[in-house]
């Protein structure tokens, strides 16, 4: 039976972060790049559980963990998913609005 990361405990979703962690791992040493990606995003979720979405606010911008070439404007909070724009290192804000996890998010800017 499938539960939703909302349903779990503070300590079954860190088990659950460890289980997709060591799946990751063997994944990778079998060259199965797709796998360890897919595991890699299932934590990444799971870890966004773990924190409080209002730590973040819309209108803010925030550090992109996974990409330290741009920054992230929030538009609005839903769930434990922060929906709004990379901006890069000129300022430019991509048109593109997009959902990331707030665990990709990093340190406020400014």
């Amino acid at each position: 039976m499938n539960y939703l990361y909302s349903d779990y405990s503070i300590e079954e979703l860190y088990r659950e972060i460890g289980n997709l962690k060591e799946k990751a791992q063997k994944a990778e040493q079998l060259g199965n790049i797709s796998e360890v990606q897919i595991n890699e995003r299932k934590m990444q979720v799971a870890m966004a559980y773990t924190m409080n979405p209002d730590e973040f606010l819309p209108g803010e911008i925030y550090q992109l963990k996974m990409d330290p070439g741009f920054t992230f404007k929030i538009d609005y909070i839903n769930g434990v998913f922060a929906w709004g724009h990379r901006v890069n290192l000129l300022n430019e804000v991509y048109e593109k609005e997009e959902a990331l996890p707030i665990s990709l998010l990093g340190n406020k800017v400014g």
